[in-house]
């Protein structure tokens, strides 16, 4: 299977996708695929793991999907003249995380699209989100079969790692994975830096930025930087229509017992009924409270997130991501900022085998 082959059933898993999404009838090229599968796994998911509700499931294949075009993968792909060589595949051992729907999809497509086979241990939390991915995939293409590996078990018999969990699991990590060649990924939060000047349509897109996925990913906004003298109540009348996630049972626990915890510490917060919102120097709040901090100055505020970058996953704002776009990165928006293809085309890997 070469790289333009590869290309070609990426790009037809994301019209499959696609299509089911829309409730079409997928069938050409010689196979046919029954979209009620996959709108049935997005209604049932919360079932497994209640974070998992079918809004967004149904907002993470869709982010998926919407980037698996012929075009983007070409896009991608070009900046890799190495993908043409001829090189003898890896088996790339993948821990997937488990904190949003279908987190480890980005590291299952780097190992395939690369030509290299995958070995990969599912998230308890998203175990079937990623197996309905591959045998979707495999549909398209069955040369894929003899590519890919689930396991419940330890990961045994690869030849690289790509592992992602939290600061503690890093530590288990680094001991397991060391002698290997690898990729660890750690606790990441993303942050917004308003001016102050932000239209109502750029706050309440804003919003979705920390509202999807209840803020459990890494990429959702957890702390926002305010010009000095900013109206916190300006923020929270522009995201009313997010108002719903109190109604979800895992968040208003969080957000009554953050509340109560506060109250009894005596500590001054924000409270808009849904949202917590805290002045505080860290950048990892909790679910159902936002974390802020007033700034001086622009020059002030980049200074400040610039000795924090090794903890941040992307910044939002008018000078960086869009608002409202922090959950649907592109393909070639890496995680942490590793460029997950460079890693898996390196000369030395290859020198492994």
């Amino acid at each position: 299977m070469d790289l333009q082959e590869r290309i070609k059933s990426f790009a037809h898993l994301g019209e499959i996708l696609r299509d089911s999404l829309n409730d079409s009838y997928v069938t050409d090229i010689g196979t046919s695929h029954d979209r009620s599968l996959l709108n049935t796994l997005i209604d049932t998911q919360h079932k497994h793991n209640p974070w998992f509700t079918p809004e967004n499931v149904r907002r993470s294949v869709s982010a998926i999907a919407e980037e698996l075009t012929l075009e983007n993968l070409i896009r991608w792909t070009e900046a890799y003249p190495e993908l043409r060589e001829k090189r003898n595949p890896l088996k790339v051992g993948v821990i997937m995380a488990g904190n949003i729907p279908l987190a480890g999809f980005h590291d299952f497509l780097s190992v395939l699209i690369t030509g290299n086979n995958l070995i990969a241990k599912t998230s308890s939390k998203d175990y079937e989100l990623i197996p309905y991915i591959s045998d979707t995939l495999c549909s398209v293409d069955p040369r894929f079969r003899n590519r890919i590996e689930f396991t419940e078990g330890t990961l045994t018999n690869f030849n690289v790692a790509i592992a992602t969990g939290s600061d503690n699991s890093s530590r288990y990590f680094d001991y397991y994975f060391g002698k290997y060649p690898h990729i660890i990924r750690k606790n990441r939060n993303s942050i917004a830096i308003l001016e102050g000047d932000e239209t109502n349509e750029e706050l309440e897109a804003l919003g979705t930025d920390i509202f999807s996925y209840f803020g459990l990913g890494c990429r959702n906004v957890s702390k926002v930087y305010f010009p000095k003298g900013y109206d916190l109540t300006k923020l929270c009348g522009c995201w009313s229509n997010f108002r719903g996630v109190i109604t979800h049972s895992k968040y208003a626990n969080n957000y009554d017992f953050n509340k109560a915890v506060y109250l009894v510490n005596k500590e001054t917060f924000y409270d808009s009924g849904f949202l917590l919102l805290k002045e505080d120097n860290r950048i990892s709040s909790p679910v159902s409270v936002l974390y802020y901090e007033y700034y001086e100055s622009q020059d002030a505020v980049k200074q400040q997130t610039e000795l924090l970058k090794k903890k941040i996953q992307c910044v939002v704002g008018k000078h960086n991501i869009p608002f409202g776009k922090a959950q649907r990165p592109h393909l070639w928006d890496y995680a942490d900022g590793i460029d997950t293809l460079g890693f898996l085309l390196k000369k030395k890997l290859a020198g492994i085998l």
